[in-house]
């Protein structure tokens, strides 16, 4: 271990460090979680809502062509699968860009099965609605008791 005098005591690197993280992690534990920045993790931005018949999911598309998506539901899981085409501007070049473009996939486990049957989306103002039945069998069922 690397320990060098300094004055009458001795230094240690690593008890340093380790004050340092102390320190930094009770800096971070005051800091009010309102002002932490949340980001998505990925493309499109979804929020998904469930209840007890189904699920919906929106996405953000902005600029995707819905001939460029794909979604399935397979086992329980819900795969959203697209391409946004980079924009094209006619003799120009771009001065700052900041929209990305390219393939995505997107895929979450639903805590439900579906009815893929009955499964509905749409796209309207670059927001993928996806509405996701819960299947029959999966519902909860109310169990009548019988007084006796």
């Amino acid at each position: 271990m690397f320990r060098r005098a300094f004055g009458s005591s001795t230094w240690d690197a690593w008890d340093e460090a380790q004050r340092l993280r102390r320190e930094m992690d009770r800096l971070l534990e005051r800091w009010p979680a309102s002002s932490r920045a949340t980001v998505a993790p990925s493309f499109p931005a979804m929020n998904i809502w469930v209840n007890n018949d189904g699920a919906i999911v929106s996405a953000e598309l902005p600029g995707v062509d819905p001939a460029e998506l794909d979604i399935s539901v397979v086992q329980g899981t819900l795969t959203i699968t697209g391409e946004r085409k980079p924009e094209e501007a006619e003799g120009g070049s771009y001065h700052r860009r900041e929209r990305g473009c390219g393939s995505f996939t997107r895929s979450f486990q639903l805590p439900f099965e579906v009815e893929s049957s009955a499964v509905d989306a749409s796209l309207e103002k670059g927001v993928l609605k996806v509405t996701l039945p819960r299947a029959e069998a999966d519902k909860p069922k109310k169990i009548a008791i019988k007084a006796g």
